[in-house]
């Protein structure tokens, strides 16, 4: 009896080894424009009148670890994906405030690390899926061999936008790639799957989308009029996504792990939910267009789980859902109660809390104790060297620059990932520095393109009551002289060094 406990014992420490050393299946959700309440799980902190529950994204939090002291990279999506993407700070781009257009040069140089490589490296199966947003190459129309230079005009004709000839996410790791280069909100109007455009209809042709077409369709361009698939139709763009994200999944081989990042349509304008989704009926359903979309995303969330579990990989996936920037600011969405970005002020785009704290969960039900909670001050950027740490790479060199690993975090260990964060506004061209609770935000010169022109605009203690924490500016009090000078020092010499960073 005693030899057979043994036997038992032995056999269970051993499995749960091999199982430990195995490398987890990895989906990495970037939502867009996801504020922290527009997550009931996030929202029903501080308040109990919840406009509408997100159940699968709380179900994630619940059962894993949530953040509640989480950044983006900046308060916009293009700098934050550049910046997630190669685990550095938005300001090594030659764009530091957003490559804007999908015909723009890419920020990744030829033999920079990215989240594709990184896990290639690893032996993942990799996929990108949705709104890339941060540049790439498309060819001349009259001309293949050249790359097209985006003039950012009205009316780009004179691009051959049926299929992507390098910088894509097929040059950047990914073994497969079902992309919107802009998103749903910007030319070109079309998808592609591993950089060559899918017709969307077997009539399709490239056509100008046009405000008088979309207009057909009860859509309002975001953003200028461009060439695309003459069927585009942003209503079906969801459904395509997630139905080609969970084909992934179903057809992943099971002899390697696969890579998911996953950058969703939802909840970006234009404002386009789906009648329905898996069985779940969403147009029409909440207080406004800007909250179907995240009832939209929750459910994309429940059939991305639901694939694991219908491939049986439930228990060895780690699921990372964030944000690209804070929350909109929405009047039908505010009228209705709802706060998209909780109790922090302001929203996307701006320099204050709501513009770039933001949801972060991690799930990975093997090896994250569930219903933990993490008040550590992270970044989105730390994505990289997580996954690093994870898969046993090393990051060095050039790369990752400040990208530092949570897995001590995810681990349960009381540790100090970031000394300082760094982060930025969008428009406004502001940038922030936070430190011990303290937050400084600069203001850079508009006019000044090397960004050296800065100047203390702001100085709040967020260790105060958070519904206040941005209301008292103490920036002009001379008791707090000194703490601008020392977070504006810092601020400046790292920059100014390029100084590596991470951890």
């Amino acid at each position: 009896m005693k030899k057979n406990t043994l036997f038992v014992y032995c056999y269970i420490v051993f499995t749960t080894f091999v199982f430990a050393q195995e490398k987890p299946n990895v989906i990495v959700v970037l939502a867009d424009d996801i504020g922290l309440g527009d997550i009931s799980y996030y929202r029903g902190k501080h308040s109990k009148n919840i406009i509408l529950e997100t159940p699968n994204i709380d179900k994630l939090a619940k059962e894993g670890m949530a953040f509640t002291d989480a950044h983006t990279p900046a308060a916009l999506c293009a700098p934050t994906r550049y910046a997630i993407m190669s685990g550095n700070h938005c300001y090594r781009s030659y764009a530091p405030w957003g490559v804007w257009g999908a015909y723009r040069p890419s920020p990744i140089e030829p033999n920079q690390l990215t989240l594709g490589k990184l896990m290639k490296n690893a032996g993942y199966q990799t996929s990108f899926f949705g709104k890339w947003g941060f540049g790439m190459d498309f060819a001349r129309k009259d001309n293949p061999n050249v790359v097209y230079d985006s003039p950012r005009i009205e009316h780009e004709l004179d691009v051959d936008i049926s299929k992507v000839i390098d910088k894509g996410p097929v040059q950047n790791g990914f073994d497969y790639s079902f992309m919107y280069p802009a998103g749903i909100q910007a030319e070109p109007y079309a998808v592609y799957e591993n950089g060559v455009m899918m017709p969307l209809n077997k009539d399709s042709e490239i056509v100008l989308i046009t405000q008088e077409k979309m207009s057909k369709l009860n859509v309002k361009l975001d953003k200028k009029e461009g060439l695309g698939d003459s069927y585009w139709n942003p209503y079906n763009s969801g459904k395509l996504l997630i139905d080609k994200a969970v084909g992934f999944i179903e057809n992943a081989s099971d002899e390697d792990p696969f890579f998911m990042y996953y950058c969703s349509q939802a909840v970006h304008l234009p404002h386009t939910p789906s009648e329905k989704m898996n069985g779940t009926k969403i147009a029409g359903t909440t207080p406004s267009s800007h909250l179907d979309m995240v009832k939209e995303l929750d459910v994309q969330m429940e059939m991305l789980v639901d694939a694991l579990k219908k491939k049986g990989v439930y228990d060895n996936t780690l699921i990372i859902f964030t944000s690209d920037n804070g929350g909109l600011l929405k009047p039908k969405t505010i009228k209705s109660g709802h706060q998209s970005n909780d109790i922090y002020r302001g929203g996307k785009n701006q320099m204050y809390e709501g513009g770039h704290r933001v949801p972060f969960i991690a799930w990975w039900p093997s090896q994250i104790k569930a219903n933990t909670v993490s008040n550590a001050p992270i970044l989105g950027i730390d994505i990289m060297a997580t996954l690093a740490d994870i898969t046993n790479q090393k990051i060095e060199g050039n790369n990752a620059m400040d990208s530092s690993s949570l897995l001590p975090l995810l681990k349960g260990e009381n540790k100090q990932v970031h000394p300082f964060l760094i982060t930025q506004s969008g428009t406004g061209k502001q940038t922030i520095i936070i430190k011990d609770g303290w937050k400084l935000i600069i203001q850079l010169d508009k006019k000044d393109k090397t960004d050296r022109n800065r100047m203390p605009f702001a100085l709040f203690n967020l260790s105060k009551n958070p519904t206040e924490n941005e209301k008292d500016n103490l920036i002009k009090n001379p008791k707090f002289k000194n703490k601008v000078n020392e977070l504006f020092q810092l601020y400046n010499e790292t920059r100014d060094s390029g100084v590596i960073t991470r951890a």
